[in-house]
């Protein structure tokens, strides 16, 4: 009984690799037809990329560059499981009863039907291949377009001295979005005004290339100068106080790693603004020094001074019912002269803002101040493939089940 109804041995596995075969070849017609070369680069990226991913060479890293989550593909290694669970596996977990007789079989699958029962497993695994590769998102990456844009090339120099924990009020209706506060009860800091300022400098941008250094005791970059607004709101958004040491102010060195930035710039507007409320009291480069360097890569230093320097309010803790305790107390040493001296050496221009609205003023105005040049960008892009894998494994998963239910039924 069992030999005339189930088709085994040799015959059966010939059977299963030529369907499987049919299976696999259709399946993937359409993402073939449709997007053969860009997928065919996907997997020779990740072929290429194998011995850097097994720790073997030094091979190049270009698995980033054609999937979005290549982890996925390590389901691929469950195929052959689910391939001998739906089909030879399948004859194992078919319930049978003992009868007197064999009469009752005659109502059961015969022919052609007997022989093509392992179709659907075979579907149904090509299927889950299809969205195993689809989850792991291919990438197209389209060929950079090269546009000629007018711009300017400007590094954003923020103080991150203790010094910025002081209020700064009038904060404009524009640039409260910006304000990231815990409670209303709590006022603005010199620092936190700066960052929404900067945060809305950077949202009005469109063609200029902006980088971010910050600085206290020691200047750090940031960011170099970059188009991704997005990523520089970001990065800006996230600082604080505490972010690295703030018991002094190098001024000098500041400026001289903005300059730093910008010394292969081939643009004719090149501008540092810097934005603190002290004086020159650490760092290894002297502010005259770096203004001449400024002034060697023609780069223009716009000052801008937090603050009157006199007397200012601070948080001092909280009360019991907890709510911010504030102090007046005595500013920080300012040096306005330094500032003016430093920008008119550079041809730039000297702000003081007292308030919030100033602040945003005096970016704005040295915006203005700025002569444009025309520099080239590129810009590329990604295209997501996964949908012309979804779609034949959605269709075969639909056929797997329609044949399932009406025509490859399995007995009993």
């Amino acid at each position: 009984m069992k030999r005339g109804l189930v088709p085994g041995g040799w015959k059966r596995l010939v059977l299963l690799s030529g369907v499987t075969g049919v299976v696999t070849a259709l399946a993937l017609l359409y993402p073939v037809l449709m997007r053969g070369p860009e997928l065919g680069a996907c997997f020779r990226n990740l072929f290429g990329s194998l011995p850097r991913l097994l720790g073997w060479g030094e091979g190049p890293d270009l698995v980033a560059l054609s999937w979005r989550h290549p982890l996925f593909l390590l389901g691929l290694l469950a195929l052959p499981v689910l391939f001998w669970r739906a089909t030879i596996g399948e004859d194992r977990r078919v319930p049978r009863v003992r009868m007197g007789t064999l009469h009752g079989l005659t109502a059961g699958p015969q022919g052609v039907r007997v022989w093509l029962r392992d179709v659907p497993g075979v579907i149904r695994t090509a299927a889950l291949g299809l969205f195993i590769v689809a989850m792991a998102g291919p990438l197209n990456v389209l060929r950079p377009q090269t546009t000629d844009e007018e711009g300017i090339d400007a590094v954003v120099v923020i103080d991150l001295s203790y010094s910025m924990r002081a209020v700064l009020d009038n904060v404009p209706e524009s640039l409260q979005p910006y304000i990231q506060l815990k409670s209303k009860a709590i006022r603005p800091t010199r620092l936190d005004v700066a960052k929404a300022v900067i945060r809305d400098f950077i949202s009005r941008r469109k063609t200029d290339r902006v980088g971010i250094v910050v600085f206290g005791k020691s200047a750090f970059v940031l960011s170099p100068t970059t188009l991704d607004y997005q990523l520089l709101d970001s990065l800006v958004s996230k600082l604080q106080l505490e972010l690295i040491d703030g018991r002094a102010t190098a001024i000098g060195d500041a400026v001289g790693v903005a300059v730093a930035r910008l010394r292969h710039s081939t643009a004719k507007s090149k501008a540092v603004i810097l934005l603190t409320d002290g004086d020159n009291n650490a760092g290894k480069i002297a502010p005259d020094y770096a203004a001449r360097l400024a002034n060697k890569t023609g780069v223009k230093l716009y000052t801008v001074l937090i603050g009157s320097g006199e007397w200012t309010v601070v948080q001092d803790g909280f009360d019991l019912f907890g709510n911010p305790r504030y102090v007046r107390t005595k500013d920080a040493p300012a040096n306005p002269e330094l500032l003016e001296r430093l920008a008119a050496a550079t041809g730039g221009e000297a702000y003081v803002a007292t308030d919030a609205a100033a602040l945003q003023q005096s970016l704005h105005q040295v915006l203005n101040e700025l002569e444009k040049t025309k520099f080239t960008a590129s810009y590329a892009s990604f295209e997501d493939l996964f949908r012309f894998l979804l779609l034949p494994g959605v269709v075969l998963l639909s056929l797997d089940a329609l044949l399932r239910s009406l025509v490859l039924r399995r007995f009993p």
